[in-house]
C-alpha cells in the first residue's frame, strides 16, 4: 500500500494522575503525551517525555512537521523503518514515527506486533506497582491499600528513604520491593543506602546516581549484593556498552528514551549478550506506548509496565491487568490498542 507522510497529524493529551507523583525531581499531578496518527488512521504513535528531561514540545513537533511535510512514501517493511525515521530530533518524537510506522505495518499484514517482530509471545507476566515519595505512614498506607499488588516499585532519593522503606516492608512483609532512587543520591549517599537497604529483602536498586556517572554506578555495585538497575543512565547502544564495563548489572529499557522499538530491540538484545539483566519500563504514559513496549515482555527479566495504572483519563485500550497484576497484550493487529469510546 502506497501512502506519503502528508498528512501526519498529531495532538496533545494531558494526563490526569490518580495521585501526585514524587519523585527527586518535583511532584506533579498531570503529564502530557503526544499521539500521533498516520495519514488514514493507518498507525498510530505516542510520543510522551517527563519534563525534568527538558525536552521541548516544539522539538518534538519539529520533527514531526518534517515528516509530514517531505511527502516521502510510508515503509512497508519494519527494515525500512530506522532509515525512514532517521536519527535528528528528541528521542520521543522518533520514538512516536516508529510506533506509528510499526503499527501501520502490523495492521496490513494482520500481525500482532510481537508476532510481526518474530518475538515469543509473551506469557502473563507479572509488573511492579510504583508508590511515589510521600511520608513514610503515606507510603505505607499505599502499600496496604493495594495489598492484592505483589510487587511494589518504592521512589526513593530523598531525606529520610531508609524510615520510608522500613514503613513500606511493616506494612507488607509479603510483597516483592523495589528502590528507584532517579538518580536522587550522591556517590557518598549511594554507598551508605545500598548497604543500609539491603536488610529490607529487595530485589533490585534502579538508578542511585545522577545519569552521566556511569563508572560511579559501577563503583557502588561493588557494595552490594542486590542488581544496580540503570535507568535514566540507558538511552543509547553506547550507554548499555558503557555500563556493562562498569559492573552495572541491569538495565531499565524504555521506548520514549532511546527513540522506538528499532534501538530499543538491539539495545535489549546486545544488553543480554553482555550478560545484563533487563526491566522494561515506561514513562507516565497511555496505553499506547505501554501496550507497543508489553510486546517484548517475553526477552524481559522484570517489568515496569504500570503507567496506565497510574493515569485516570487514559484515552485508549490496550495491555490488561490481573488482579495481581498479571500483563496480558491484546492480540489485534499491530500494537493493538483501540480507543476507549469504540
Amino acid at each position: 500500500m502506497m501512502t506519503s507522510s502528508t498528512g501526519l497529524r498529531w495532538e496533545k493529551i494531558v494526563l490526569k494522575l490518580r495521585n501526585p507523583f514524587r519523585l527527586s525531581y518535583g511532584v506533579s499531578e498531570t503529564r502530557q503525551a503526544f499521539w500521533l496518527r498516520l495519514p488514514g488512521d493507518e498507525g498510530w504513535g505516542e510520543g510522551t517525555i517527563p519534563p525534568y528531561y527538558g525536552v521541548a514540545d516544539a522539538a518534538m513537533e519539529a520533527v514531526w512537521r518534517a515528516a509530514a511535510e517531505s511527502g516521502r512514501e510510508l515503509p512497508d517493511n519494519p527494515a525500512e523503518i530506522e532509515a525512514w525515521v532517521g536519527t535528528p530530533g528528541p528521542a520521543p518524537a522518533r520514538c512516536a514515527l516508529d510506533l506509528a510506522l510499526y503499527d501501520r505495518i502490523g495492521r496490513q499484514h494482520g500481525l500482532p506486533l510481537y508476532k510481526l517482530l518474530g518475538l515469543p509471545k509473551p506469557a502473563p507476566m507479572p509488573t511492579s506497582f510504583t508508590i511515589a515519595i510521600d511520608t513514610p505512614a503515606a507510603m505505607a498506607r499505599m502499600a496496604a491499600e493495594n495489598r492484592h499488588m505483589p510487587i511494589i516499585k518504592v521512589k526513593l532519593g530523598s531525606d529520610d528513604d531508609e524510615s520510608r522503606l522500613k514503613a513500606i516492608r511493616a506494612a507488607r512483609p509479603d510483597a516483592r520491593l523495589r528502590v528507584d532512587a532517579n538518580a536522587g543520591w550522591s556517590l557518598e549517599e549511594a554507598i551508605h543506602q545500598v548497604q543500609a537497604l539491603e536488610s529490607y529483602d529487595l530485589e533490585m536498586i534502579e538508578q542511585p546516581l545522577p545519569k552521566e556517572q556511569i563508572e560511579a554506578m559501577g563503583e557502588v555495585q561493588k557494595y552490594t549484593r542486590l542488581p544496580l538497575v540503570a535507568d535514566e543512565s540507558v538511552q543509547t547502544l553506547q550507554d548499555v556498552e558503557r555500563l556493562a564495563a562498569a559492573g552495572v548489572r541491569g538495565i531499565n529499557l524504555k521506548l520514549m528514551k532511546v527513540g522506538g522499538l528499532t534501538p530499543g530491540l538491539r539495545m535489549l538484545k546486545r544488553a543480554r549478550e553482555l550478560g545484563l539483566q533487563v526491566m522494561l519500563g515506561c514513562m507516565v504514559e497511555t496505553s499506547l506506548g505501554t501496550t507497543a513496549m508489553a510486546h517484548l515482555a517475553g526477552l524481559a527479566d522484570w517489568l515496569d509496565l504500570d503507567a496506565p495504572l497510574l493515569v485516570s483519563n487514559d484515552p485508549f485500550d490496550g495491555v490488561t491487568y490481573s488482579p495481581t497484576l498479571d500483563l496480558s497484550i491484546p492480540e489485534r493487529p499491530g500494537i493493538g490498542v483501540q480507543l476507549r469510546n469504540e
